[in-house]
């Protein structure tokens, strides 16, 4: 008797509780389907999980450059000095979503389809939606809104701040352009007959140039210049000149 209730009891300690079964039940099984899906997918594809991992990468940074971050190569020497022919750039497509828009003094990359030409651009903002940009005053300086612009953090040594003399007012979610080389560089100036009046619509920008990732020596983040931030806003007062 006394046997047989040890044996008893030792069997009823031995086995798993409700809880224990239950979770053991619940978990098991989908943790072995997820295991068989992956396990069925590397079979799958050739090369197993290393290529899976690499499919994986590849499509995590397709999505980062459609969405988010796109590399850019300088392709001419028209941003010179601070943008060398062959530079690489980090541009942020995420810069005038949600709400914001360009600023006189970014430098950005755009779609020149039916303005420039067929391919993308980069130059710099000086005008934005209603400005009154004119070059050159009696200083040979750019105005804008009346208010003289000091290009000289930027602009190419030796190049005066254009050439050509214009005169115009930036129409509503459009831009004006130009390229810092100002001797080598094809920008809003030379297009103002063509159609658009070398405008580019704010639609067109795909976004601001904020990094220069390669070549490492050469590595550093784009700055909006203080240049413009004294000039006033769009029709105000007095700012015509």
């Amino acid at each position: 008797m006394d046997t047989e209730a040890q044996h008893t009891e030792r069997d009823r300690s031995s086995r798993p509780s409700d809880s224990e079964e239950t979770t053991s039940d619940s978990a098991g099984p989908e943790g072995r389907s997820r295991f068989v899906l992956v396990s069925r997918v590397t079979d799958w594809v050739p090369g197993g999980r290393i290529t899976l991992t690499l499919l994986v990468c590849l499509l995590f940074l397709l999505s980062l450059s459609t969405f988010v971050l796109r590399p850019f190569q300088i392709p001419s020497g028209s941003m010179e000095q601070g943008l060398r022919v062959g530079d690489r750039v980090l541009v942020n497509k995420l810069a005038y979503r949600f709400g914001a828009a360009p600023q006189r003094g970014d430098i950005v990359v755009f779609d020149g389809t039916g303005y420039f030409g067929h391919a993308d651009y980069i130059k710099r903002v000086v005008g934005v939606g209603g400005d009154h940009v004119v070059c050159c005053d009696r200083e040979g300086r750019i105005r804008v809104n009346g208010r003289p612009v000091d290009e000289s953090g930027f602009l190419y040594p030796g190049d005066s701040p254009s050439t050509v003399a214009f005169d115009v007012v930036v129409p509503g979610g459009t831009l004006f352009v130009l390229g810092d080389h100002r001797s080598d560089s094809s920008d809003s100036r030379d297009h103002l007959g063509s159609p658009g009046g070398g405008m580019i619509p704010v639609g067109d920008v795909i976004g601001r140039a904020d990094w220069i990732i390669w070549p490492f020596g050469h590595a550093t983040r784009l700055h909006r210049p203080d240049a413009y931030a004294r000039v006033p806003a769009a029709g105000r007062a007095g700012a015509h000149g």
